[in-house]
């Protein structure tokens, strides 16, 4: 019998009340959903061909190969980070011990988007399972053939009242949110994860957002040009502009910005041939409202290369404009796709002032090998997190943290980092019973003085 939501919820309350799984279930849970996704693996690469027509290859790299690599790291730390940490006590609490006990949050729930639709949810599922938690699941609808293989592997994997999934659209989310969870975690955009965090603060529910923004990238005048086009146009193209850390605009020095230009178009060239839409490895965008919206942005710009579509096929050529300002349409939104808007800049004062100008960003991207450039722009440019002379690469790292800051998100993931976001770290001390100091106690007299030099 299907069970509703609210059913399960209380079901997963229940299973609370016998106490936190210990090491051994939690490893469990972790090798039972990396069998599943083995399992699973030509399904869901199919499902991500259907829902984006990503290649088997970036389908692996992006997808199920980067969240295999997620359970190889926590599988290898969890029984280090599941013990209490113990910590040094200050002189004014002797005789005592203190430590750190990270105990689960308690009924997690994970909202995740359709860009990625397979990491974005089982990436968080690791770190929630790995800090002992129970988990309710909502994939995005949008991306259909994703969301089906996900509650057919889930079902078959995990009783409800340790993971369930439920599939459905906005009604299914805010019927979700009614419900007094212990933390939610939400990846999307801002405009969705303002609901999130309103709805959430009735409960007084913790949040984790990971959201987006215009991620500002820097070519500086002095860098070899063949090679920043060569990164920028992989980061920029990957699952066609539809990811949140996709370098979003270019700021190129105004000395190369002709040169650079031409370094992309023929970059784009290298690897995608000129049928570039019949190219294997070329994704689809999501949706045809995306494809209208992707068209609204770049109408009356200057389209210097690409600016070709078919609604139909969800097809949008790589495009890049020139002559871009801060005031036109491409630059008021992420744009989430395959557009390349090229601005331009004469010094780093005018680059500083811009991206501080506008929203924090999730990500900052520098091309430059001038060090003293590089930590201050580091310094001076506030980030979700920073890639020097490449784009994307620092969330290939599981003992970084990855996450916004500001209006692209709060909060941060991966590896370590997701097992103390599903965790309350809870401080324990426990003191002995002799000598029980009298400093502390009333009436306090003339015990200032020597409080004072306990405490300085």
């Amino acid at each position: 019998m299907k069970q509703s939501i609210r059913d399960v919820f209380t079901l997963q309350g229940e299973s609370l009340k016998k106490g936190p799984p210990a090491y051994a279930e939690r490893r469990d849970n972790l090798i039972k959903l990396r069998n599943a996704i083995r399992k699973f693996e030509a399904e869901i690469t199919r499902a991500l061909f259907l829902d984006l027509r990503k290649s088997e290859f970036e389908a692996y790299a992006t997808e199920t190969g980067f969240v295999l690599e997620e359970f190889r790291y926590h599988l290898k730390h969890l029984k280090r980070w599941t013990k209490p940490k113990r910590l040094p006590t200050p002189l004014t609490s002797f005789p005592a011990s203190s430590k750190i006990n990270y105990e689960p949050k308690g009924r997690v729930l994970i909202i995740s988007p359709w860009n990625y639709p397979f990491q974005l949810l089982v990436a968080p599922l690791i770190g929630a399972l790995s800090a002992g938690n129970r988990v309710i699941l909502k994939p995005s609808e949008i991306s259909v053939n994703t969301a089906a293989v996900l509650k057919k592997m889930i079902d078959e994997t995990f009783p409800p009242e340790t993971v369930a999934l439920f599939n459905g659209g906005a009604e299914t989310a805010r019927e979700l949110l009614q419900l007094p969870f212990d933390h939610i975690f939400f990846t999307g955009s801002p405009r969705v994860g303002k609901i999130v965090m309103q709805e959430a603060a009735k409960h007084m529910t913790p949040v984790t957002l990971e959201l987006g923004g215009k991620s500002p990238c820097i070519v500086d005048k002095d860098y070899n040009l063949r090679l920043a086009a060569k990164r920028i146009v992989w980061g920029k193209l990957l699952n066609a502009g539809q990811t949140c850390i996709a370098p979003d605009y270019l700021l190129v020095h105004k000395e190369i910005k002709d040169d650079f230009i031409e370094d992309l178009k023929e970059r784009i060239v290298e690897v995608y041939g000129n049928d570039i839409k019949n190219h294997p490895d070329y994704p689809r965008i999501i949706s045809v409202a995306n494809m209208e919206r992707l068209k609204t942005l770049i109408k009356g710009a200057d389209v210097v290369f690409g600016g070709e579509y078919d609604v139909a096929e969800r097809y949008f050529a790589p495009t890049i404009l020139d002559n871009v300002t801060f005031d036109m349409p491409v630059m008021q939104q992420e744009i989430f796709g395959p557009v390349f808007p090229v601005l331009t800049f004469e010094d780093y004062d005018e680059v500083v002032a811009k991206i501080n100008s506008r929203p924090k960003p999730l990500a900052m991207y520098l091309f430059s090998g001038n060090k003293k450039l590089q930590k201050e722009m580091v310094n001076r440019i506030p980030a979700g997190g920073v890639c020097i002379n490449d784009t994307v690469m620092h969330i290939a790292n599981p003992k970084l943290p990855f996450g916004g800051t500001g209006n692209s998100g709060t909060g941060k993931y991966h590896g370590k980092y997701s097992f103390e976001t599903f965790s309350n770290a809870k401080p324990v001390v426990k003191r002995g019973n002799w000598p029980d100091v009298p400093v502390r106690y009333a009436p306090y007299g003339k015990k200032l003085k020597i409080l004072k030099l306990l405490m300085r």
